[in-house]
């Protein structure tokens, strides 16, 4: 599977080298050479500075012959941008979007963004855990 991710953070870097490691064919993306320091020191894939709401940094990283695009920045109005543009402008088949404030998370599910909120998430996990 071929897989472009944008955002390098502590996420992004780990999913790319897991995916690596399991033989896709990953490009991350983010704005800053620093950030790929997250990625595991033997990342066979493709490191590329650039902004991901650039369509020509998005054809750079291949996103028009991607399988999946996730986007995992800091921002979820970047994160959604990017995510809509890989979705309805490259045709992405499988586009996922890390979107933390959770009322956001719902407004852009219900828009057809495939969005996971670690808000929401963790928060349930929290409550189980307490009350198991």
């Amino acid at each position: 599977m071929k897989v472009v991710i944008m955002g390098c953070g502590r996420v992004g870097g780990r999913l790319a080298g897991l995916l690596d490691a399991d033989g896709h064919s990953v490009t991350i993306l983010d704005t800053d050479a620093y950030s790929f320091r997250w990625l595991p020191p033997n990342f066979k894939g493709t490191a590329l500075i650039g902004n991901g709401l650039d369509q020509e940094v998005l054809k750079k990283a291949g996103v028009a012959e991607a399988d999946a695009f996730v986007v995992v920045t800091q921002g979820d109005n970047r994160n959604v941008m990017a995510a809509q543009i890989a979705k309805h402008i490259f045709n992405v088949p499988r586009v996922v979007c890390r979107i933390y404030d959770p009322l956001r998370q719902e407004l852009y599910s219900t828009l057809g963004l495939e969005t996971l909120s670690p808000t929401t998430i963790f928060t349930q996990m929290l409550k189980e855990k307490l009350e198991s």
